[in-house]
């Protein structure tokens, strides 16, 4: 008997830790593990008990990237558990809030994670030696989303100025027009990112899973819709169900619960792929142009297309944070001011909904008729996509070993599916 084991411990380049176990034996094969080794971090047995005002403060810490969107998604289920109706431009400031964090997770991801692998480089670091300009736009991008989230949020990280009904803060007129200027100045360069990324060599395979995404009429939303949509079962449903419409369970081999798709059992992706495919013919104008250009249209199930659909997305929202911030510019562009709406403390549940940069956030909050909570659960994008990536690595496993692919370069194309994938391990096991 034949037996090869691939053994990747501490797999580089993903937030948190995770290991990944292949066995093929005789030409066949038989194991496929993506092992998550985080220990449980609590954060929704944390926040029982705690009143309503500062549950986001404490859901932001489980992530560094995301903040925002956790942010974001619990303050839209504790409004609907409320009756709050946000204005206008209180949305539009959660919009740019999130499109913060895609700009700051999106060029990490794209030039520190997974440019090194297409370029034979261990690290980014060489990166800065070879092609420093390249380097420093990669760095700059990351920081213009650095900048949005601290004008609109207070910080970069953990924003403090959303609050339920609105938000504390707003910056100045000049100071948004300052932001869309340098939206503005970053597109050529996100532009050349997407054709970047195209014309990087990947394995022709198929995602095996389903995909979802929020979907909207006329809109590519990240924050402003209820419902959610698998693509392949065409199965849409409100926030409200997504307990019911997805199924988490164990997994001996992973801290991590793994998602399913409770009526047909398929694992599912979520994620700017998902979303690509779900509303493409809604991106802006230019990243359509863009993702047309790179051979990006749906359906596209290639799980390495990924990191295109992402490359595409940060073209999608410098302009649509131009187009906000120029709006929020003008007096009375919006309806309604963005400073905290009055309202009535009182039970209930509900489930708050966002597109996070790496897919879909559900947080269903159950609070009691003081605003303490009384139930959470929090569903990340990586802790929905692990069944997939599993099952994704299986079948590309399986292509390499009946192509005669020698054990490091089975290795080497396993580790850059997961890091397509753009999982972050930590927040996994929230």
């Amino acid at each position: 008997m034949t037996k090869t084991a691939i053994r990747v411990d501490h797999i580089a380049r993903v937030e948190g830790h995770g290991n990944v176990r292949v066995v093929i034996e005789d030409g066949a094969v038989k194991t496929v593990e993506m092992n998550v080794v985080e220990p449980a971090r609590l954060f929704e047995s944390m926040v029982r008990g705690r009143r309503f005002d500062e549950v986001p403060y404490i859901a932001s810490r489980i992530c560094g990237i995301c903040s925002s969107s956790h942010v974001v998604t619990d303050l839209l289920a504790i409004e609907r558990v409320f009756g709050i109706e946000p204005t206008d431009r209180t949305l539009a400031l959660r919009d740019l809030l999130v499109y913060g964090s895609y700009l700051q997770n999106h060029a990490t991801h794209l030039f520190v994670f997974a440019a090194p692998d297409f370029l034979g480089m261990p690290s980014v670091f060489p990166l800065a030696e070879t092609d420093p300009a390249l380097f420093e736009q990669a760095l700059a991008l990351k920081a213009l989303g650095n900048e949005l989230c601290t004008k609109v949020g207070g910080r970069s990280v953990h924003p403090i100025t959303a609050v339920v009904g609105g938000f504390t803060h707003e910056i100045s007129a000049g100071e948004y027009l300052k932001l869309a200027e340098k939206m503005d100045a970053a597109r050529e360069f996100a532009t050349r990112a997407v054709d970047l990324f195209r014309s990087f060599s990947a394995p022709d395979v198929e995602m095996a899973g389903d995909m979802l995404a929020m979907v909207e009429e006329g809109a590519y939303p990240v924050a402003s819709s209820r419902s959610a949509r698998f693509l392949d079962a065409e199965a849409e449903f409100d926030a409200d169900e997504a307990a019911v419409r997805i199924e988490e369970f164990s997994v001996p081999h992973s801290a991590a619960l793994f998602a399913r798709v409770r009526e047909t059992g398929r694992p599912y992706f979520t994620g700017a792929l998902a979303r690509a495919n779900a509303s493409w013919q809604h991106l802006g104008q230019n990243a359509k142009v863009a993702a047309a250009k790179a051979g990006l249209r749906p359906p596209e199930r290639n799980p390495f297309m990924n990191n295109v659909a992402q490359a595409v997305e940060i073209v999608d929202a410098l302009d649509r944070c131009a187009a906000l911030c120029r709006r929020l510019a003008e007096p009375d562009s919006f309806e309604g001011a963005s400073s905290p709406a009055p309202f009535e403390v009182r039970a209930g549940r509900a489930t708050g909904f966002t597109e996070a940069p790496r897919g879909a956030l559900f947080h269903d909050i159950a609070l009691d008729a003081e605003g303490r909570v009384e139930h959470a659960s929090i569903l990340t994008p990586t802790a929905q996509n692990c069944a997939s990536l599993e099952t994704d690595m299986r079948a590309l496993a399986e292509k390499l070993v009946s192509d005669g692919a020698e054990r490091d370069d089975i290795q080497l194309e396993i580790e850059k599916l997961v890091r397509a994938y753009d999982p972050c391990l930590s927040c996994s096991v929230h």
